[in-house]
């Protein structure tokens, strides 16, 4: 990992979006299975959980079905839970992924509605590149936020 000192921007994704429903159920969508199944991933995924564990230390295990037909392993490591505001998880394809990245999502209260930031952040430069680049990782995770905001939106 770099020195504290050394900036972090080069290795960031980070994604925002405002969504018009409180951040209790915008946070209870973002944390619990029976919701993420439902929403999570890009336009045209879908998912399915294969275990789930919701503390810090927990572990989220799950497929995404790409439109291509691919099947593509998940795993998540929930590392800091602070309800409704703020989730911090390290992600991968499996369980000791060397490329997995740190992902911080933040919740803000936006009077009544709620203003929701993914922050992923890469070990490197070239790896955060790629994701970008070559996966589509920015306009992917808009998409993602944009079927969080639908979800919670149909269920108020």
């Amino acid at each position: 990992m770099p020195p504290k000192n050394e900036t972090t921007v080069d290795r960031e994704v980070v994604i925002s979006r405002t969504i018009d429903a409180p951040r209790p159920i915008v946070f209870e969508a973002y944390t619990d299975a029976n919701h993420l199944d439902q929403w999570w991933g890009p336009k045209g995924f879908t998912v399915k959980t294969r275990a789930f564990e919701f503390r810090p230390g927990g572990v989220w295990e799950f497929d995404m079905h790409g439109p291509d037909g691919v099947e593509y392993p998940n795993w998540i490591r929930w590392r800091e839970i602070v309800p409704p505001e703020r989730l911090v998880f390290l992600y991968g394809d499996y369980a000791d992924d060397p490329n997995a990245f740190e992902s911080t999502v933040t919740l803000a209260d936006r009077g009544g509605a709620t203003e929701l930031t993914m922050r992923a952040l890469f070990n490197t430069k070239r790896q955060r590149d790629e994701v970008v680049e070559r996966y589509g990782a920015i306009e992917r995770g808009q998409e993602t936020l944009a079927r969080l905001a639908t979800y919670v939106e149909v269920k108020r």
